[in-house]
């Protein structure tokens, strides 16, 4: 596979969302057929030889590299969703952002009991969502082997966070 530098893919906004903030847009990727065809050729590459069974996705950007994922290596695709947005029975997690509280949902019938799931998103800054998500899937009953995002910053301590958990990105930013 040709390497690709996604840093020439990534669109970078100085104070967004608030003054002082630089912030990673990924959807830059999404615009170009290339970089994104090369985000989940490196997904397939990285995971199909390590036994995962399902792949979780968080609202809504992960869902976007998820789903070519899963259809590629021919497994089912977790949403978790924000809170409300699923009909089903669910298990759900809260979690703190940096001024707030969220909330997190999966339908319960979705994760796969005793498999090993994948746990994904676009990017990676604290690790809150995913550690939530991580949480939901394993009082699930599914096992968590690996966390994958496309970008990570890792001056944010997400790998502390998601300890003892392995994290993989594909790129990483290391200040704002």
């Amino acid at each position: 596979m040709a390497t690709l530098n996604l840093d020439d893919y990534i669109r970078k906004v100085p104070d967004f969302p608030k003054k002082g903030i630089l912030f990673y847009d990924i959807t830059s990727i999404l615009a170009s057929p290339q970089a994104f065809l090369y985000c989940v050729d490196r997904m397939v590459e990285i995971y199909k030889d390590k036994n995962i069974n399902a792949v979780a996705a968080i609202e809504a950007r992960g869902f976007l590299f998820a789903a070519p994922f899963a259809i590629r290596l021919g497994i089912p695709l977790i949403p978790i969703r924000k809170k409300g947005k699923l009909p089903g029975v669910t298990l759900s997690k809260k979690y703190d952002l940096e001024y707030a509280q969220a909330e997190i949902e999966v339908h319960c019938a979705d994760i796969p009991k005793g498999k090993r799931v994948l746990l994904t998103d676009d990017l990676i800054a604290t690790g809150g969502t995913l550690n939530a998500a991580r949480s939901l899937l394993v009082e699930g009953g599914a096992e968590v082997p690996e966390i994958f995002g496309v970008l990570g910053l890792p001056f944010l301590n997400y790998k502390k966070a998601l300890d003892p958990t392995p994290v993989t990105t594909l790129i990483d930013y290391q200040s704002e």
